[in-house]
Formats: structure tokens, sequence, C-alpha cells
């Protein structure tokens, strides 16, 4: 699985103040998910998605982090074709789940990924954003099915895939 990126207008790092707020936990979504201690407003850049940079063709050659869940990964796709494993020194951001009804969205600056508030977040929030993953592999129903969509948004499509 490999998440696509959504191009950014502004450089700017993500404060250490909103990073230090944010808490790693279970979820009732999917297993871990992310959740802020603090207000965070609109527009206001969160966390880099951090882990070890290699090229496409070597992360779909690389076996799944977990070999009982196969599909679930913490692989990243750049503009330019690299890979961010965050399975591999990445950041509590790999937590961040999915959801067709996001509160966050990724911005690719200089083949960096940075996690950006879509609105106003809200202490115990959970943090999410929409995967729009790149399965490197023909979409059939059985690859759909397992990138299925569980967020419970009235908007969901039902999958974890780009949309067609």
């Amino acid at each position: 699985m490999i998440f696509m990126p959504r191009k950014t207008k502004k450089a700017r790092n993500p404060r250490p103040e909103v990073q230090s707020a944010l808490r790693v936990r279970r979820s009732g979504i999917h297993g871990t998910g992310v959740y802020t201690t603090r207000k965070i407003r609109k527009g206001t850049r969160i966390i880099e998605y951090t882990g070890a940079y290699i090229p496409r063709r070597q992360a779909d050659n690389l076996r799944p982090h977990n070999p009982d869940d196969p599909y679930h990964t913490f692989y990243y796709l750049l503009e330019n074709g690299a890979v961010i494993d965050a399975g591999k020194d990445g950041n509590v951001a790999r937590w961040i789940n999915h959801s067709c009804d996001p509160n966050c969205t990724t911005d690719e600056e200089d083949h960096r990924i940075f996690i950006e508030a879509l609105c106003t977040i809200y202490p115990g929030e959970e943090l999410f954003y929409d995967y729009s993953l790149d399965p490197g592999e023909r979409r059939t129903r059985a690859v759909e099915k397992a990138y299925a969509c569980f967020c419970g948004s009235p908007h969901c499509r039902g999958s974890m895939l780009e949309p067609k």
C-alpha cells in the first residue's frame, strides 16, 4: 500500500508544541491512532511523516512489516518515485488513521511529507487523513476488500484506495 501525496503551497515546519501534544493510543476506527491533547487550528502544520527513504522498486520487493497483515504498511510514495518507509525510523505520524471525511491532509515539500489540519481539531480528537492508496497491483474485488474502510463517516466510500 502506498500513500499518495498532495501538493503544498507554503513552506513551514511543524510547531514543537503541537507535536508534543500528540498521543498514540487505541483507536475506535482501526487498531492504533493519534490523538491531540490541545486545540489545533485549521491550517496548522502538525507533524512530518518520517522514516527511511528508499526507492519504490525496493519498497515493492520488501516483505510486509507484519506478515499476518500484509496489506498494512507504512509506505508513503513521493512524487519523485521514492518511498518513505515509516516502519523504519518513523515517528507517531505513521499511526494516523484513514478517514473518508478527514480532519487533516498531507502535503509534499522537498521530498518530505507533512500532516496539516483541514479544520480546527479539539483536545481528545483523533487525527485522520484520506490515504488515497495506490495498491501497486490491479484493482480487483479482493484488493478492494483488503483495503476496506471502516471510518464510519456518512461520506465513506468503503475503501482506503484512491477514488476511481
